[in-house]
């Protein structure tokens, strides 16, 4: 293309000088008749130079329709970027004006109750100070009283006297029971301060959007002994052939985690997966890790159970009943958050069984985390096509998806659908595995194991 630009700057001038050429000729020789056209050689070189310099220009404008079009495609994704940034950045905003409004809120009652905290405590003072001018005057009516009784002891105590310490007991009474209201008032404002921290530690994180990954506050419980019904026999009776339970492998020397067969009392054999813990074997009744197992089953697939033993499956509500009918057991729940944090909680529990819905009635015993399923309680197994848990007009597995023990919605679903908080929005997340305090937000999980042992292991000693 440069080649073809100069040629065209060329070319004028070696017209111009044949010309010249020509014309020195004609003015040194005998007149000519002046040619009307140009010499055709040069017009082929014109031409030719033309030719190249249209395909330069041919080249030059493909090659800036082709840097057109690379540059559209980014500006195409770039707005797509920023589209998705824009709904996530709104998002956030909504939560973070959510917070401030609860933190605002916390402030204004961590405010009133540190005024009524101020006012007990004078009053406090006063009475305290009002006691010990009591009780130092029923020290000289003591002493008087004393001196009266040596002196007649057939006088007896005077309605002042008697007046007098009623209302010295009243008074101490009264007493008590401001010192328990200031008590409980003290451990308000504590939680309260608490709430407030968090809150204005999350306020202050530049990782906002990752709260709902956020890990679990956890609560180191000490045991504690919770009457509960107990069935007739304390464990599961060991009869001759297939064991009753992974407890029951073990005592007879299983020490390896796996798939065994055992056979409860007044059932048929079937496969289980048994965890081989310190000094014990638990038997798993649900297992979930990657999300490869759809958990959006119909009651049918949750009765009889469904899944692979060696990866994620549902033992069953029909074999999980055989197997808790037996004896007392213990229902453990083992949960790992979005940031590999490990938790765990124990509780004491009966099964009902299929007549009842498959009724689970919990006491919590043990764990490190908050508790989240109501104690005391009768939950009934509701599933999409089987909602027994809630009112008819509201269907709970539908709207959360998955089947579990539900009272009203919005409690916590271990079998609901597997979602990764990074990749979704925040009513998605909701219908995700996610475990929720009774006071508190909720937390998505990642990976659940649900495992049931006997309550008394004397038996198989």
């Amino acid at each position: 293309m440069k080649i073809a630009v100069i040629f065209l700057f060329i070319a004028p001038f070696a017209i111009s000088s044949s010309l010249d050429k020509d014309y020195s000729s004609f003015d040194s020789a005998s007149p000519e008749p002046k040619p009307r056209f140009a010499m055709l050689d040069d017009v082929r070189i014109l031409g030719n130079g033309l030719l190249q310099l249209g395909h330069g220009l041919k080249d030059f404008v493909h090659k800036t329709k082709g840097q057109m079009n690379d540059i559209f495609q980014k500006l195409n994704i770039f707005d797509k970027s920023f589209y998705e940034l824009s709904l996530q950045t709104s998002e956030i905003k909504v939560e973070e004006e959510e917070l401030r409004k609860t933190t605002s809120r916390l402030q204004a009652n961590n405010e009133e109750i540190r005024n009524i905290s101020l006012e007990l405590n004078s009053k406090i003072e006063d009475l305290l100070h009002h006691k010990i001018e009591l009780q130092e005057k029923i020290g000289g009516l003591e002493e008087k009283v004393i001196k009266l009784v040596h002196i007649q002891p057939e006088i007896q105590e005077s309605k002042e006297m008697t007046s007098l310490k009623n209302f010295v007991q009243q008074q101490d009474t009264h007493i008590r029971q401001l010192l328990k209201v200031v008590q409980e008032q003290h451990s308000q404002l504590d939680k309260q301060h608490n709430q407030i921290r968090e809150l204005e530690e999350k306020l202050s994180n530049t990782d906002f959007h990752e709260n709902t990954e956020s890990s679990f506050s956890l609560k180191q419980m000490e045991p504690r002994i919770i009457p509960f019904p107990s069935h007739n026999s304390t464990a599961p009776a060991q009869v001759k052939g297939l064991a009753t339970d992974c407890t029951a492998l073990y005592k007879r020397g299983e020490r390896t985690s796996g798939i065994y067969s055992i056979k409860p009392n007044g059932s048929e054999a079937f496969n289980v997966f048994c965890e081989v813990k310190t000094d014990s074997s638990w038997t798993v009744i649900q297992n979930r890790v990657d999300g490869s197992l759809d958990f959006n089953q119909t009651w049918e697939s949750y009765t009889n159970g469904f899944g692979d033993l060696n990866g994620e499956f549902w033992l069953g509500l029909e074999k999980i009943y055989s197997i808790a009918n037996q004896a007392d057991y213990i229902l453990r729940i083992e949960l790992k958050d979005w940031r590999d944090n490990k938790h765990y909680v124990e509780y004491t529990f009966t099964l009902g069984s299929s007549e009842t819905d498959y009724t689970l009635l919990l006491s919590e015993t043990l764990g490190n985390i908050s508790n989240a399923l109501p104690e005391q309680t009768k939950l009934r197994f509701s599933i999409m096509d089987h909602d027994n848990a809630t009112r008819r007009d509201f269907n709970c597995p539908q709207r959360y998806s998955g089947g579990w023990w539900h009272r009203a919605c919005g409690e916590t679903n271990l079998n609901g659908k597997y979602i990764n908080p990074r990749s979704e929005g925040k009513l998605e997340r909701r219908r995700g595995i996610y475990w929720k305090p009774q006071k508190g937000r909720f937390y998505l999980i990642k990976s659940t194991k649900l495992m049931i042992h006997p309550t008394d292991l004397e038996s198989f000693e």
